[in-house]
């Protein structure tokens, strides 16, 4: 079953996204229902201006940094930070193009959501932080999945969900002097040196290898930490690093996969069709 058509306000200035929306009506005295939710990923000109909105929200940062004002009051985004908005609070987001976000959110109502909010977490149109994303980020993505889903007790668990997530913001809140957990700085620093020597490295086992570390427990911290694994955040870098070269400079296509350590141009030919949608050439001629 797939999920109803997508509201106006889900932004499509995104290069991935899992979403989903609960279409149904909602209860006046409910105490919190789930409206929709996801995990996008920031095109570098993400820019997200409303004057108004007609839920509560939650977002949380996982990865990248930008800025938020809500209702004239600015504040920085970063890995861990989470801010709240709803009816009557103008939004305006926006990524830093070189670090673009990735992000969690989930809209919803009722009358316990927002005096939860108030009261343990932070009012309507604030932002805090939390070190611990490594406790934040499975609840997030066990809402997420719970929402894709096709069972009928969807609705009834995502709202169950939502209330657990923040009550554990607010005790994580509590703490945050705290340091983030071993493995987080493990993932984080394997993160960092594949962002560093994407040209160099080509499979699992070079990363894996490069970092000193087991790589079933490498894919493990990225299944735990990330949306994608290893490999694919590789691809990914060095795929974006190849669309910049063809942009900039008259390359021809073998020599960009040599460059990256594809053996064979036809591979290298198919991974950039599978990131990008289109292939080499195609993508060359929109210059």
């Amino acid at each position: 079953m797939k999920n109803p058509k997508e509201p106006k306000f889900f932004s499509k200035q995104i290069v991935h996204a899992r979403r989903f929306y609960v279409q149904k009506s909602v209860a006046k005295d409910i105490r919190i229902q789930v409206i929709c939710g996801g995990c996008e990923h920031t095109a570098p000109d993400y820019d997200v201006n409303r004057k108004d909105f007609p839920y509560y929200c939650i977002e949380f940062v996982a990865k990248g940094a930008g800025t938020v004002i809500l209702n004239d009051q600015k504040h920085e985004l970063k890995a861990g930070t989470i801010f709240s908005y709803g009816p009557g609070i103008s939004q305006h987001i926006t990524t830093i193009p070189k670090k673009p976000m990735v992000k969690y959110f989930i809209d919803f109502t009722g009358s316990a959501g927002k005096r939860i909010l108030k009261k343990h977490v932070s009012p309507l149109g604030t932002a805090i932080h939390v070190n611990r994303l490594d406790e934040i980020i499975p609840i997030f993505e066990t809402l997420l999945a719970h929402g894709l889903s096709d069972s009928p007790y969807k609705s009834m668990t995502c709202s169950v969900l939502m209330e657990y997530l923040l009550y554990r913001i607010a005790e994580l809140m509590t703490s945050q002097q705290d340091s983030p957990s071993r493995a987080f700085i493990t993932y984080q620093n394997c993160q960092e040196h594949i962002k560093e020597h994407f040209i160099k490295l080509n499979s699992l086992q070079d990363i894996a290898d490069a970092c000193m570390i087991d790589h079933a427990y490498l894919c493990r911290l990225f299944k735990r930490f990330d949306t994608q694994t290893p490999y694919q955040y590789l691809l990914n870098l060095k795929m974006a690093y190849a669309a910049d070269r063809f942009q900039n400079e008259n390359l021809l296509v073998k020599e960009i996969a040599r460059e990256l350590g594809f053996s064979d141009p036809f591979h290298f030919t198919r991974v950039f069709k599978k990131v990008f949608g289109i292939s080499p050439q195609s993508f060359k001629g929109l210059r």
